[in-house]
């Protein structure tokens, strides 16, 4: 009798101590989900918490309404993020174009991006504390002020996303050429995502207590799955190719010379892009009154010069109907170390910052005898001077004559754009490179001489690359400034690009991105199979924690549970001994 009074003895104690050992693992867990419920749902306290019990949903009604919102917030700020930060290689023409309807210059582009680099981390994070909190079997529960913010978080995106659709189309061209370099990277990031999403997944899908709930759980999950495994069956890039087959590195046209180092257009500007190995030179032509050809982009002075307080009555003024006289009082070189407008312009020297505080208007012909002493190419688009203008009719033939007979540049060295009266520029300056700002038959380009393309970025395409080098016709994208666009522009066999980043993308010895077929193969197998082993592995130790937890008889715990799972007090094992051994 002594003997069985002590096994039973034993079996209760050996009971009390299984008891008292998950009781522990889930007291031990209560300050990481305090913390996960408290930022969460502002619920700091064990009592304030409720567990989700096998097979019942893991939110009230009004939860399971709004969490697709929240998860809509993630994907659609997820996308702006992306497209934005894609979009960084115009940013300065998006902050020029504020800049024309603001009347001043701001960094819009660096605002923006960092409002949603803001908004994508607080919505991620809501997200990540919902999974960690499913992941622990919570009911969730997410807090009002949340919720204003995911719904602010939500509209913000949507409102740029839809602004971006319609003030700037081009930029989803971007994005498309984007994921030619990025998308490999894009498909090892959304696998990661997916092993992580198999905790909770798998978790609430072995609870489940009836064969539809887990499909309806597993069922979706499964699919996007599968169909992230088989996506790269249908990925291009031109980075992936064979070893050997890559072109030579495209020429460097510096856009306005130099501008993220010296004020554009500038003598300044182009002695940079020389001095950092730039092949040639690109800038924009305008006539003054009295009919000297000079250096300006805008149609006004007020963005690139001291107009305002030499002429505060002029500001508006077209710069073509100022004098050169009265050009050359003006700065050129101010408004570039006040403005600095350029997202992650570094600082100047003290030397730079001098030199660039004395610049002036520069000159057609100054300009070209520079690329001439220096051998560069040049290319310029030249502006018509406005109605009324004494050379409105004659300033073709000012800037010929200042090519031809004031600078006398090698002809060789002149990329000729401007398509108007193209066969009289022939006739009296043989030996220019004419050049095409459009795409056009490769018949009608060989019948007017075109010798190169001179097109916008988006335009880049590797089969029209390689269709107009069999003609001989070269290719030239502008304004290429990011290294993943110049690498891409690369691989697909451009022959030069027009850039801000002469002094970045020089120092690039190959493509980013660049790999070969067989490596490609290698790291999407291996994604695949590690993420496929991973996620196996998660299913089947929540299968076999489901198991012992099954193991445990209710009877024995749910004595010491309240409401489902919160603890409201904890009995420790001194307290349960005695009438366990009575």
């Amino acid at each position: 009798m002594e003997t069985r009074s002590t096994s039973q003895k034993r079996m209760k104690f050996g009971k009390l101590k299984v008891v008292r050992r998950r009781l522990l693992q889930q007291y031990e867990q209560q300050p990481f989900v305090s913390c996960l419920a408290g930022f969460y749902s502002c619920r700091w306290k064990r009592y304030q918490r409720e567990r989700i019990e096998p097979g019942k949903c893991c939110c009230n009604l009004r939860e399971c309404m709004f969490f697709p919102l929240l998860v809509a917030a993630f994907c659609f700020s997820l996308v702006f993020l992306y497209t934005w930060g894609e979009g960084k290689n115009d940013y300065n023409s998006f902050d020029w174009y504020n800049y024309g309807n603001m009347g001043y210059w701001f960094l819009w582009s660096l605002v923006i991006l960092i409002v949603a680099a803001i908004l994508f981390a607080y919505v991620s994070l809501l997200l990540v504390l919902a999974m960690c909190l499913l992941a622990e079997g919570q009911r969730l529960y997410l807090h009002w002020s949340h919720k204003i913010g995911t719904f602010l978080v939500l509209g913000f995106s949507i409102a740029c996303l839809f602004a971006l659709s319609i003030l700037w189309r081009d930029h989803r061209k971007t994005v498309r050429l984007s994921f030619q370099v990025t998308a490999p990277y894009l498909h090892i990031g959304a696998i990661a995502i997916m092993v992580l999403l198999a905790w909770p997944v798998s978790f609430h899908a072995i609870r489940a207590d009836k064969k539809v709930t887990q499909m309806i759980i597993v069922g979706p999950y499964l699919a996007i799955l599968l169909f992230l495994f088989l996506i790269p069956l249908g990925m291009y890039s031109p980075c992936i190719r064979e070893m050997g087959t890559l072109g030579p590195k495209p020429a460097l046209i510096g856009h306005r010379g130099a501008p993220m180092l010296a004020p554009e257009n500038t003598e300044m500007s182009f002695l940079k892009t020389i001095e950092h190995g730039g092949d040639g030179l690109e800038t924009d032509v305008a006539i003054s009154y009295d009919g000297v050809p000079f250096l300006m982009h805008d149609d006004t002075l007020r963005r690139t010069t001291n107009v305002a307080e030499v002429y505060p009555n002029d500001t508006g003024k077209a710069a073509s109907f100022f004098s050169w006289d009265a050009l050359q009082k003006l700065n050129a070189g101010m408004w570039f170390l006040k403005n600095k407008p350029f997202v992650g312009m570094g600082s100047l020297s003290k030397a730079d910052q001098k030199q660039a505080k004395n610049q002036s208007i520069y000159t057609l012909s100054s300009f070209l005898r520079l690329a001439d002493s220096h051998n560069k190419l040049v290319i310029f688009d030249l502006y018509r001077p406005p109605e009324k203008h004494p050379y409105r009719n004659l300033w073709l033939r000012k800037v010929l004559d200042v090519i031809l007979k004031e600078a006398k540049i090698k002809r060789h060295l002149v990329l000729w754009l401007h398509n108007s009266v193209r066969s009289f520029v022939q006739s009296v300056a043989p030996g220019f490179q004419h050049t095409m700002g459009r795409k056009a038959p490769i018949e009608d380009l060989l019948k007017h001489n075109i010798v190169k393309l001179n097109l916008v970025y988006t335009d880049m395409s590797t089969e029209d690359i390689r269709k107009y080098a069999a003609a001989n016709i070269t290719t030239n994208f502008y304004v290429v400034n990011e290294p993943w666009l110049y690498s891409l522009a690369w691989c697909s066999g451009a022959h030069s690009v027009t850039t801000n980043a002469v002094h970045l993308l020089k120092d690039l010895s190959q493509p980013l991105f660049l790999m070969t077929p067989q490596q490609y193969s290698i790291m999407w197998i291996l994604t695949d199979t590690i993420s496929a082993f991973l996620i196996t592995l998660i299913f089947f130790l929540q299968w076999w924690r489901g198991k012992n937890f099954s193991c445990c008889p209710a009877e024995d715990s749910n004595s010491m549970i309240e409401n489902g799972g919160s603890y409201n007090k904890f009995k420790t094992e001194l307290s349960n001994m005695p009438p366990v051994l009575a």
